[in-house]
């Protein structure tokens, strides 16, 4: 499944347009990627138009049905599609210290998206380990990605720089996990640096995935 290009974190696919095949109906939806790839696609109700897409990646040891859990409801409210992909090993693959499993594994995810959901434009998420995937693979396609939005991440390290996506990051000064001293505060201040556009929200908590910092990852995207 790996191709050329997955190893320096690049995706090939665009799932922007319109749908060639028959569209997939409201609900959760497995993905048939082959492989052992786990990966769940979340259709909010409606009228099959065009619609916002949300790569979610979750933190360490957990699942996709844990990534739709933090964000789906949120989401579908807004009507956008969210992809839960799961990372091949407990963690994800540039964290483990080489790209290219996982990386491959959204490609064809995307790719199977294209053909049965109409998107409009794209995103890409994630919490904590999950949150540092998204920075870093989300800062190596800004070509497809516009905005990443990451929770309580710990750390950024873009096997490529492609575009300049719209940075939003919210961190739990009471955070143990990943303290927000080295780890929020620095990667915004970092990415500020860099010539992002950054939008920084700090949190009375810990290590966690608020409702309300869902909701306004999403309208500072979506708006």
């Amino acid at each position: 499944m790996t191709g050329p290009g997955h190893a320096s974190g690049r995706l090939g696919s665009r799932p922007v347009g319109a749908a060639p095949g028959e569209a997939w109906a409201a609900g959760v939806h497995a993905l048939d990627l082959g492989g052992g790839a786990e990966v769940l696609l979340a259709v909010p109700p409606g009228e099959p138009v065009p619609r916002p897409l949300l790569v979610f990646f979750h933190g360490a040891g957990g699942t996709p049905a844990q990534s739709l859990g933090a964000v789906q409801q949120a989401a579908a409210g807004r009507g956008v599609l969210v992809l839960a992909p799961r990372s091949g090993a407990a963690t994800w693959d540039l964290l483990t210290g080489r790209v290219g499993r996982d990386v491959a594994v959204l490609d064809a995810a995307l790719q199977q998206v294209a053909g049965h959901a109409a998107v409009a434009r794209c995103a890409v998420g994630g919490f904590s380990d999950g949150a540092s995937y998204a920075l870093s693979i989300g800062a190596a396609n800004g070509d497809l990605f516009e905005a990443v939005l990451a929770f309580s991440p710990g750390f950024a390290a873009p096997p490529a720089a492609v575009g300049r996506p719209r940075i939003w990051i919210t961190h739990g000064t009471g955070d143990r996990v990943l303290p927000v001293d080295r780890c929020g505060r620095r990667l915004a201040a970092a990415f500020d640096r860099s010539g992002y556009d950054v939008t920084y929200d700090e949190f009375d908590g810990g290590h966690v995935v608020r409702p309300e910092g869902v909701n306004a990852a999403l309208d500072r995207w979506l708006g």
